[in-house]
């Protein structure tokens, strides 16, 4: 594995990178609903148009060149994609570590479990922190809620060791959930969420794990990248890696697009073509989300491009056409950065069904938020590994390989 780390200007020893693998599990026409009510949960609290500012000026960033290139061993943790969306894998909390699964996450910002104290259904069908049983538990006490379309999760921040990637990150405040609301989280295959967008929208203000890794001097260059693979096939099903960018996962050169608004990872498109065809769309910005699988977009603007590609709506509300058209379907792209990010019909259209399948689902889910802006998820980024620099409030995208 080759990895390119972020150099600064006066380089002193690099800490090695060190990566999460992924696996995923496909998305089918039975959980897709379960998926959308996870997205309308995730983004229903109304966010203001302006934030605190989160400029983390510790470093600045700037890819290597080759010659400067780091190979290194790094440490792995298996990961799963839930619902070919939710990308989620094994970390630990406490001494002795307790194992927990959770959803990597570029949509939120804060790091949350089950706790033994928690008597809902969700908790109970999942793995529970005891802190009881960990010498490194150190109690805070603040108790927090993240509210969801279904109810609140409600519960408490406590401070432990959590270990990533073979990593111990120390004095870490989590939350313990004691309430999880409704039946998304009873039936997701992970026990919690670990949040990795901007400290803005952190619940309690609670430092997120990315940025307590840079404060421990865990990674020397506050960026992290996202591959996620698709493993139908019996392939992997991606990487996170902190601190670098396995370049052996793309090809071509990195386009970077500046964050907007810092809260999610939003960054701005200014075109929008299917085929050599500009279509006109209502909204051009984008929170990138490796916790979500589809382009969910405003409703009008869901209706304007499944129009166009022949696409109708059924009694779901999903937009669905013959998968024998796909190899026919135009290609579609997103200008971001400047330069247009293609998706060909295999890559915005889903067979969720198998090869036997008559009606294909597409994946531009129309949704109305309380701000309106794109939901670009793996749809997008199987396509394109993602680089998120927190030093320089930027993004990268590359074709993956």
């Amino acid at each position: 594995m080759h990895v390119i780390p972020i150099l600064l200007l006066a380089t002193t020893s690099l800490a090695a990178p060190f990566t999460v693998p992924l696996s995923k599990v496909p998305l089918t026409d039975a959980n897709l609903v379960g998926h959308s009510l996870a997205i309308a949960e995730k983004y229903s609290a109304t966010l203001s148009s302006s934030f605190g500012s989160s400029e983390y000026k510790k470093k600045k960033l700037g890819v290597v060149a080759d010659s400067q290139r780091l190979a290194a061993s790094l440490p792995k943790v298996d990961l799963t994609n839930f619902m070919n969306a939710q990308y989620f894998g094994e970390i630990t909390i406490g001494t002795p570590p307790q194992k927990f699964t959770v959803v990597f996450d570029t949509g939120s910002s804060n790091l949350w479990v089950p706790s033994t104290k928690c008597s809902s259904i969700a908790c109970w069908l999942h793995r529970r922190y005891d802190a009881t049983k960990s010498s490194t538990f150190k109690k805070n006490g603040t108790e927090f809620a993240i509210q969801y379309g279904t109810g609140a999760l409600e519960g408490v921040i406590s401070n432990e060791v959590i270990n990533i990637g073979g990593v111990d990150i120390p004095n870490l405040d989590f939350g313990e959930s004691v309430k999880e609301p409704g039946f998304t989280f009873a039936v997701g295959r992970f026990d919690g969420i670990l949040g990795l967008a901007y400290d803005t929208i952190a619940v309690q203000k609670v430092v997120p794990p990315f940025y307590a890794m840079i404060n421990a001097n865990l990674v020397d260059e506050p960026v992290f990248s996202a591959w996620l693979g698709d493993n139908a096939d019996g392939g992997e099903g991606g990487e996170i890696v902190f601190g670098g960018v396995n370049e052996d996962r793309f090809t071509g050169p990195i386009v970077w697009a500046p964050v907007i608004r810092k809260a999610y990872w939003e960054v701005a498109f200014s075109d929008f073509k299917i085929g050599d065809k500009t279509v006109p769309i209502q909204s051009k910005s984008a929170a990138i989300d490796t916790g979500s699988s589809l382009l969910v977009v405003p409703t009008k603007d869901a209706e304007t491009i499944n129009n166009s590609l022949g696409a109708k709506k059924n009694a779901q509300g999903q937009y669905t056409l013959p998968c024998s058209q796909i190899p026919s379907l135009p290609e579609i792209s997103i200008t971001i950065g400047g330069a247009p990010l293609t998706l060909s019909g295999e890559d915005y259209i889903l067979n969720l069904g198998g090869s036997g399948s008559k009606d294909c689902v597409s994946g531009f889910m129309g949704m109305d938020l309380p701000i309106n802006i794109w939901i670009a998820g793996d749809v997008l980024l199987r396509k394109y590994v993602t680089i998120y620099d927190l030093g320089n409030h930027r993004v990268g995208f590359a074709e993956a390989v």
